[in-house]
């Protein structure tokens, strides 16, 4: 209902449908986007198996020594073991190892070629494999984004020098560079290194992945810069470092959030080339590659050597790679959602 007053127009707030009260409330961006997500069912099942994993590697000390009673190294092909009260060697006399006896306290998914319990080495490789990869993704995404955002704002001298150096690196083949740096660091040592360990491997795997992440970056930021919020904050008088900070960064979330996972499932798996080709971790350490590697000289007479591990190392990755995917649609601006 409204009513004329002169030459002004006034409504009842009562008369509006709805009225202001019954307007929605504003939503955020990560609140959609977790709308979306709780919908997509096989994204979720796949982060749960991520975090699965995660935990039963985190609890490797834990499975070694109140279960498997044996730590990573430990175990010799003589040693025996009671199976359906039996005594059984763990290797037997032509170096076979056990399979699995699906008994949790005894060696539970086998014996390798030395007698070592193939669970707790599968759990302690995880976590060297994780560790690694979560050290190569935070190194690569922190200068892959500090480098991009750079690249981009300032253009000019900076974007050539961080363009060259990002297409220099982009050159060589990442498993043949990692290769090199890991075999540099075993033999020469480089600066503080003088021998591969989970510290340096993950470092070398990240410094691989940084041109993946500066390029994205850097086109993102060459569109923003251009952008009205961004002239705005420049009429306010904001120097650069807030501006990236305070507008430009901001904006990059959503990338940088897609980018986590992906960065982080490639590292695991050049980290498990690495460690194939025996350029990674040094033995005794495990790792999943390593573990492989070890299994092949047993193969097919001991396939388990290399089923398992496989196994573990394609169910985090993909489990990354869906989870990932997800995320991303769910922070896709042009995706459905129900409010």
């Amino acid at each position: 209902m409204t009513t004329a007053i002169g030459s002004e127009i006034t409504f009842d707030d009562q008369s509006v449908p709805g009225g202001d009260e019954s307007l929605p409330p504003g939503v955020s961006v990560y609140a959609l986007a977790w709308r979306r997500l709780r919908r997509n069912w096989v994204a979720l099942f796949f982060g749960g198996l991520f975090l699965v994993i995660v935990v039963m590697c985190l609890l490797a000390p834990v499975y070694s020594a109140d279960i498997a009673h044996m730590n990573q190294t430990a175990g010799s092909p003589t040693s025996t073991i009671t199976i359906g009260g039996k005594q059984t060697f763990v290797t037997s006399a032509v170096g076979v190892p056990i399979g699995p006896t699906w008994h949790l306290g005894q060696y539970f998914l086998g014996a390798d070629e030395l007698g070592r319990n193939l669970a707790v080495r599968l759990l302690y490789g995880g976590r060297n494999s994780l560790a690694v990869g979560g050290i190569a993704m935070v190194l690569t995404m922190f200068f892959g984004v500090l480098l991009g955002v750079m690249a981009g704002f300032f253009r000019g001298a900076a974007d050539t020098i961080v363009t060259r150096v990002m297409d220099l690196i982009w050159a060589f083949p990442a498993i043949l560079l990692g290769i090199t740096l890991n075999i540099t660091i075993n033999i020469n040592g480089l600066g503080p290194f003088h021998h591969t360990t989970v510290v340096t491997t993950g470092i070398v795997v990240g410094f691989l992945f940084i041109p993946y992440v500066v390029r994205p970056i850097r086109a993102q930021v060459l569109t923003m810069r251009s952008r009205e919020f961004v002239d705005a904050a420049r009429q306010q008088g904001l120097g650069s470092v807030r501006i990236m900070l305070g507008e430009i960064l901001p904006n990059l979330s959503s990338e940088i959030l897609v980018f986590i996972p992906l960065i982080f499932a490639n590292a695991i798996i050049t980290e498990a080339a690495l460690d194939y080709l025996g350029a990674g971790l040094q033995p005794p350490t495990p790792s999943w590659g390593s573990i492989i590697q070890e299994g092949l000289q047993q193969f097919p007479a001991a396939f388990h050597l290399v089923l398992i591990p496989g196994i573990m190392l394609v169910l985090t990755v993909m489990s990354v790679n869906i989870f990932g995917d997800g995320v991303r649609d769910a922070l896709d601006p042009r995706a459905k959602v129900r409010t």
